[in-house]
C-alpha cells in the first residue's frame, strides 16, 4: 500500500535532481488502511488519500494520470485495479 501511495505521487525509484532541494512530505500520497480481500489469496485492497495540492485544480486530466498513470508501470505489483475514486 505504502509503495502504490509513493510511486503514484511523489515518490521513484530513479535519483533525480530535485532530491537535494527540499521535503515533499506535503505532496504524499498515503496508504491509510489495507484489507485482505473475502476468499481471495494474497489479495489486498488498499486505500490511499492524496493531498488535494498534489494536483492542478480543475484538470481532470492532471487527476487521473498522477493517480493512475505512472502506478501501473510499477513492476512490483503483479497485479492492480483502480476501483473507487473520490473527489471532494
Amino acid at each position: 500500500g505504502a509503495a502504490v501511495a509513493a510511486e503514484s505521487s511523489t515518490g521513484t525509484w530513479t535519483t533525480v535532481w530535485t532530491d537535494g532541494l527540499t521535503s515533499l512530505d506535503r505532496y504524499k500520497g498515503r496508504c491509510y488502511d489495507i484489507e485482505p480481500v473475502a476468499g481471495e489469496e494474497n489479495q489486498y485492497i488498499a486505500y490511499v488519500a492524496y493531498p488535494l495540492d498534489l494536483f492542478e485544480e480543475g484538470s481532470v486530466t492532471n487527476l487521473f494520470t498522477s493517480i493512475v498513470g505512472n502506478v501501473f508501470g510499477f513492476k512490483a505489483l503483479r497485479a492492480l485495479r483502480l476501483e473507487d475514486l473520490r473527489i471532494p
